[in-house]
């Protein structure tokens, strides 16, 4: 079988014998660049000599920001203590105007099994038509929420899939509009 690669074979690396081209120059990564003046050092070696570290008699400790599960989340926005977090940045909880659209839709359909159903019990005098009478609510779309705090803004867009999620999003908001005041 030939060999596939071109150039020497692995086991004996281009250049003198005996000597790896591989390995780091001779001055190291820092060695001698053009002209004579030293090299820029290269990505990933440190530029600078790193801090020393501090007797433990010496150090004084950092404080630690408290943390605090959020009062209120709703989708992106989060209300911590005295301030709502969200992508648009903090805001001041104390003055913030919320506003909450339902945009989502109900619709009352007959089921796919009441239809087999009523095909079934057709041939049974008729009473396989009573299966028709069942229907179901489907409830899909989104709730849109927003707020106005501090010369910021932010809305963002809530899922539903039943009436009761879009009521707990609007009462959820309406909590939110009583601790803002």
């Amino acid at each position: 079988m030939a060999n596939q690669y071109p150039g020497p074979p692995p086991e004996q690396p281009p250049g003198q014998p005996g000597q790896n081209p591989y390995a780091t120059p001779p001055g190291g990564p820092y060695a001698e660049g053009a002209y004579g003046y030293p090299a820029a050092p290269a990505y990933g070696y440190p530029q600078a000599v790193p801090p020393q570290p501090q007797p433990y008699a010496q150090q004084q400790p950092q404080p630690q920001p408290a943390f605090a599960a959020p009062l209120l989340t709703l989708g992106d926005i989060a209300v911590n203590g005295d301030t709502i977090v969200s992508p648009a940045g903090s805001m001041p909880l104390r003055g913030a105007v919320w506003t909450a659209t339902d945009m989502s839709r109900t619709e009352e359909r007959i089921p796919p099994h009441a239809i087999v159903l009523a095909i079934l019990f057709f041939l049974l005098c008729f009473v396989g038509l009573l299966f028709l009478l069942m229907k179901e609510r489907v409830t899909t779309g989104f709730v849109q929420v927003s707020v106005n705090s501090g010369g910021r803004h932010h809305s963002t867009m809530i899922p539903v899939q039943s009436r009761n999620q879009v009521v707990y999003v609007l009462n959820q908001v309406s909590y939110a509009q009583s601790i803002s005041v």
